[in-house]
């Protein structure tokens, strides 16, 4: 389904590669819920200024507000929606990044400062992002500092409009960033610190307790691409078979963590960006949903770690590349914006399962926490034997 709301002005789109004539756009993310959308959209007069966009995916159609400030964003400014329609807003100013939170009003955007991360003087020093909304409608960040070699965990809106506070300190550099819990409690972040990436847990309701959660092998770079919280799937790219490959496994079980040969394609790079939720006990038969990016372009493919094959398809014209979500249901949501529809939500149903591969899969059994970790959502994958095979 279809819907434009919003004029723009024919534009090479920099953020996929093709020519979809419609404004880029940059950073776009979607609220856990699916409700709402936002993004920094490239201003009409063709410049380098961006100004914030929030999109509402909710209703019947998607249709898009403009919330321009004073003066164009930077591009590298961050922005992520929130379940009630305000949009959060990360700046770099001088010294520190400004945390905020921006609305529609009427004809003008208005704008309420939450408070400050510190950074480094001279546009240098601590590195901040945000990372990925959780279902609670909390909005968190990282900042890295180079010189104390430490990640910071902060809570930037607590749905009360209170100033940021720091959760949690962690020994070297972080990445990536994935919830292990659906309440924004449990984070996993791939560590680098003396040694190969590993990912670790992080307790984020228990002081910042850390503790390993995938060390498939004690020489592998080991990173958490996706997780789902209601399964437990964990979709993982390790190098622990001698190449970068995808693999996937369950949190809290006892089988090894597996690479699928499927998703072995010779000169392209798949990164998987989202997974179907609700399928609780079930992850092999969770639909995850993957961006290709190839020396012909990008493409799509969906796969389910139960099977021994994905499935391909051909995005819409103008898509956001490497968003979308997944329903319930097995309906997949993909977002687009091109010279006939500036905003417009495509949808595909998943593909069938195929059951024999399916069966083929070894139920995965839960592993029993040990008595000091007992009442913890985290079970560690550390130690996980490494398989070669699906």
């Amino acid at each position: 389904m279809t819907a434009c709301a919003t004029e723009t002005a024919p534009h090479t789109d920099t953020d996929t590669g093709t020519e979809t004539g419609a404004v880029p756009r940059a950073g776009f993310t979607i609220a856990a819920d699916g409700s709402y959308a936002a993004c920094l959209t490239r201003t009409p007069d063709g410049g380098d200024g961006w100004y914030p966009e929030r999109w509402t995916l909710g209703g019947p159609e998607p249709y898009t507000v403009p919330l321009p400030g004073n003066q164009p964003e930077e591009e590298c400014s961050e922005v992520l929606p929130l379940p009630d329609g305000r949009v959060l807003i990360r700046r770099r100013v001088a010294d520190r990044h400004d945390i905020a939170l921006l609305y529609p009003t009427g004809p003008g955007t208005g704008e309420l400062l939450l408070g400050s991360i510190p950074g480094g003087p001279g546009g240098s020093g601590t590195e901040v992002r945000l990372l990925p909304p959780p279902a609670s409608g909390l909005a968190f960040a990282l900042a890295y500092d180079p010189v104390a070699a430490r990640t910071t965990v902060w809570l930037v809106h607590d749905g009360h409009d209170g100033a940021p506070r720091r959760l949690a300190e962690i020994h070297g550099r972080c990445g990536g960033g994935a919830w292990l819990d659906r309440a924004g409690g449990v984070l996993a972040l791939d560590r680098e610190a003396d040694g190969p990436v590993k990912t670790v847990a992080v307790d984020l309701r228990g002081g910042g307790a850390v503790s390993p959660l995938l060390q498939i092998t004690d020489d592998s770079n080991d990173r958490l691409l996706l997780a789902e919280p209601d399964s437990g799937l964990l979709i993982v790219r390790s190098d622990a078979t001698g190449e970068d490959r995808i693999g996937w496994g369950v949190l809290g079980s006892r089988q090894p963590m597996r690479f699928a040969e499927c998703l072995r394609v010779p000169d392209a790079v798949l990164t998987p960006f989202a997974a179907q939720p609700g399928q609780v006990l079930m992850p092999e038969s969770c639909a995850v949903a993957l961006r290709a990016d190839g020396p012909h372009g990008t493409s799509l493919a969906v796969w389910r770690p139960g099977e021994r094959r994905a499935t391909w398809l051909g995005g819409p014209e103008g898509w956001l590349a490497g968003t979308g979500m997944w329903s319930p249901q097995g309906v997949l949501r993909l977002p687009y914006a091109c010279v006939h529809c500036p905003c417009g939500i495509v949808e595909y149903d998943a593909p069938a399962p195929f059951p024999s591969a399916l069966a083929a899969v070894p139920e995965a059994v839960p592993e029993p926490a040990p008595e000091e970790s007992r009442g913890s959502p985290v079970l560690p994958l550390q130690q996980a034997p490494l398989a070669a095979g699906a």
